[in-house]
C-alpha cells in the first residue's frame, strides 16, 4: 500500500474533494469554482488545489491570474481571492501565464505532490481539487497519495455521459475513494422571458446513469450567461452575491452528500 503523504506542520485540512470528469470540456473547474464559491458564502474555510497542471484556469475565473505564490524558503504561500479562498496553480509560479508546460507524466505527479506537502494552506475546511480529465497520472497520484475523502464527478447531458460517468466511478472504486456524487453542468438554458427549459445538448441521462451505478446526483446545474461572463472576467465570487439563494441550496446539498463538514 501507498503510504499517503503529510500535509506541512501547521496545515490542519478536515476535508479534501475532488471533483473529476472522464472527459474534458464539461466545465470541471466551473464547478469546482462554484462549488467554492458556494461553500464560501456559508462561511467554511475554503481552499482550491488546480491540478490540471497543462491547463490551469482556477486563477482566471478568480481573478488572481496576475498575482504569483511565493516561497519563504519554508513553505509555499497560496495566493488568496477577493473573498479569501486560497488557490495553487500552476499558473500561479510561472512568469507566464499563457507559456505551455511541456512535461512529462512523472513530473507532473510530483509537482501535484507538493501542491499537498509544501503549500501552506493552514486551517481549511475544505480543500477541493479541481483534477485534470480523465484517469491518469494525476489522477492516480492523488487517489494513491492524498487522503481524499470523496469524489464528486462532473458530467454533461451527452450521449456518451453513462461511458465518461463510468471510467471516473470505476477508478474511484479501484481506488477505494468515496464518491459523492454526480454534478450534471450545462444540464439546461431557461429562458428568462418565458422561464421555459430548453436542453441545449439533449434531454438529462444523469438519473438513468446514476441509478445504473448506484450513485447519487447532488445538482443539475444550467447554463448561466452571466455566471460565464463573471468567470471570463474573473469575478466568479460576485456570482455568489447575485445567486445567493442558488449557491445556498448548492452549498446544502454538497454538504449533505459529504455529511456535513466537521
Amino acid at each position: 500500500m501507498i503510504q499517503k503523504e503529510k500535509p506541512m506542520e501547521g496545515t490542519n485540512i478536515k476535508k479534501i474533494i475532488a471533483v473529476m470528469s472522464g472527459k474534458g470540456g464539461v466545465g470541471k473547474s466551473s464547478v469546482t469554482s462554484l462549488m467554492a464559491v458556494s461553500l464560501k458564502n456559508k462561511g467554511y474555510k475554503v481552499g482550491i488545489m488546480d491540478a490540471d497542471i497543462t491547463g490551469p484556469s482556477i486563477p482566471k475565473v478568480f481573478g488572481v491570474n496576475n498575482q504569483r505564490a511565493y516561497s519563504d524558503g519554508k513553505s509555499i504561500q497560496p495566493v488568496e481571492t477577493v473573498t479569501g479562498i486560497k488557490v495553487i496553480s500552476l499558473n500561479l509560479l510561472v512568469d507566464q501565464e499563457d507559456s505551455p508546460v511541456v512535461w512529462r507524466g512523472p513530473l507532473i505527479a510530483g509537482t501535484v505532490k507538493q501542491f499537498y506537502t509544501d503549500v501552506a494552506w493552514g486551517d481549511l475546511d475544505v480543500l477541493l481539487i479541481d483534477m485534470p480529465p480523465g484517469t491518469g497520472d494525476v489522477p492516480l497520484t492523488i487517489m494513491q497519495s492524498f487522503p481524499v475523502d470523496g469524489i464528486v464527478v462532473v458530467s454533461s447531458p451527452q450521449d456518451l455521459v453513462k461511458l465518461i460517468v463510468k471510467k471516473s466511478v470505476n477508478m474511484a472504486k479501484m481506488m477505494a475513494t468515496p464518491i459523492y456524487g454526480i454534478v450534471e453542468n450545462m444540464s439546461y438554458f431557461e429562458c428568462p422571458d418565458c422561464n421555459k427549459k430548453h436542453f441545449i445538448f439533449g434531454e438529462s441521462k444523469v438519473e438513468e446513469a446514476a441509478k445504473e451505478m448506484d450513485i447519487d446526483v447532488i445538482e443539475k446545474l444550467p447554463i448561466d450567461p452571466e455566471f460565464v461572463s463573471l468567470c471570463d472576467e474573473g469575478r466568479v465570487e460576485v456570482f455568489g452575491k447575485m445567486r445567493f439563494g442558488f449557491c445556498e441550496s448548492f452549498a446544502n446539498k454538497v454538504e449533505e452528500k459529504i455529511g456535513g463538514i466537521k
